[in-house]
């Protein structure tokens, strides 16, 4: 089993899928444009490792050795010896283009390319490379340490191997994976709570029903931990509008066309818990 990670975004995502797996036992290399964007990602690993030590949930001296199997670097080079490579950058595809078309010149060719994208088709995505074969969706959940899904997206050209390695990759890291076999925009995660934040979002601009009780219904009636508003406001609505836009873009279904008052609340800079104000007050 190969055992040498890169991780391209030492953002939420990034810090967290390193984290996971150093402490898994894989070796990191954290890449980011800065060293401060280095910074913020190692602290924050290290910040999460202490609470977890805290809690009695990990030894001192696994967390020590887990933190100095991680790497933190500005230079894309640091790729060249990596088994899996694991990109969690914005999403936006020209960002994406450009990072994969470096990696592909870069990495061994063995190596497979992942993306941690939550809505963009993998297939647009491997088209920068000339390995499309190598190229797969490893979408992790936010918080990385806590969540345990990883959905595993098959493009247009994946091939079973690559697939394969990405599962045994996931799994290794203590992930339950699901496949998506065709790559449509948005997978399976993505244009579910996309589908029901919408609906959610045009119910309460309606007039329907207040917030809280939509939340509730969905907690109560269906089993969800969090309603649909609750989690707009925590993940951000300006990351679900523009999953959302991604989403509508390329599937034509109405049903993804987000209402003007959820676009009109990422204008004014309402997106949620990270502004103070969402569909909620914070």
């Amino acid at each position: 089993m190969a055992r040498k990670l890169a991780v391209i975004g030492a953002g939420l995502m990034g810090s967290g899928i390193a984290q996971v797996s150093a402490q898994a036992g894989w070796d990191v290399v954290l890449r980011d444009v800065t060293d401060e964007a280095l910074k913020r990602g190692t602290d924050g690993i290290k910040a999460s490792y202490d609470k977890f030590v805290a809690k009695g949930k990990l030894e001192a001296h696994d967390a020590d050795a887990a933190l100095a199997r991680i790497t933190a670097t500005t230079d894309l080079d640091a790729v060249a010896d990596a088994d899996v490579v694991v990109e969690a950058v914005f999403e936006k595809l020209e960002i994406k283009h450009e990072i994969f078309r470096a990696l592909d010149k870069l990495v061994k060719d063995e190596a497979i390319l992942a993306s941690n994208t939550s809505a963009i088709p993998i297939t647009k995505i491997a088209a920068a490379t000339e390995r499309p074969e190598r190229v797969v969706g490893t979408h992790f959940f936010s918080p990385v340490p806590m969540m345990q899904l990883c959905e595993l997206v098959r493009g247009y050209k994946t091939s079973d191997e690559t697939l394969a390695t990405a599962r045994d990759f996931a799994e290794s890291v203590g992930k339950t994976c699901i496949v998506v076999n065709r790559d449509v925009a948005g997978f399976v995660t993505t244009r579910l709570i996309c589908a029901l934040v919408v609906e959610a979002a045009k119910l309460h601009e309606s007039g329907v029903a207040s917030a809280e009780d939509i939340d509730l219904a969905c907690k109560l009636g269906f089993g969800h931990a969090m309603g649909p508003l609750a989690t707009a406001d925590l993940t951000g609505v300006d990351i679900l509008l523009h999953a959302t836009n991604n989403i509508y873009t390329e599937s034509q279904d109405e049903k993804f066309a987000a209402p003007e008052s959820m676009r009109r609340m990422v204008d004014a800079g309402d997106i949620g818990r990270k502004s103070g104000q969402g569909f909620y007050k914070h």
